[in-house]
């Protein structure tokens, strides 16, 4: 599902106009943004938790040369899926 099928269906389902679920939906997404750039961690009960984590620097291969290369610290986004979550996932068939 893209994000315009993700308006599609939020709409669908809550009878809002497609233009009013994508302000909220931009919305989302920036506060999410904020907040992960300032360190903190963002919680939605039973979904998941969204943080930042610090992947420490290492050695790596360039795949095209071979040559080993110095590859420096960086922060990445993560995410834990919540509990409701992996229930649900975990009984698909």
């Amino acid at each position: 599902m893209n994000k315009s099928e993700l308006i599609n269906a939020l709409s669908e389902e809550t009878t809002f106009s497609k233009k009013d679920i994508s302000r909220v939906l931009e919305s989302f997404t920036r506060i999410i943004e904020r907040i992960l750039k300032k360190g903190d961690k963002v919680s939605l009960t039973g979904f998941g938790v969204w943080w930042v984590s610090l992947r420490p620097a290492r050695k790596g291969i360039n795949p095209a040369t071979k040559e080993r290369i110095d590859l420096p610290e960086v922060h990445v986004p993560r995410f834990k899926a919540g509990k409701n979550l992996r229930d649900l996932v975990k009984t698909m068939k």
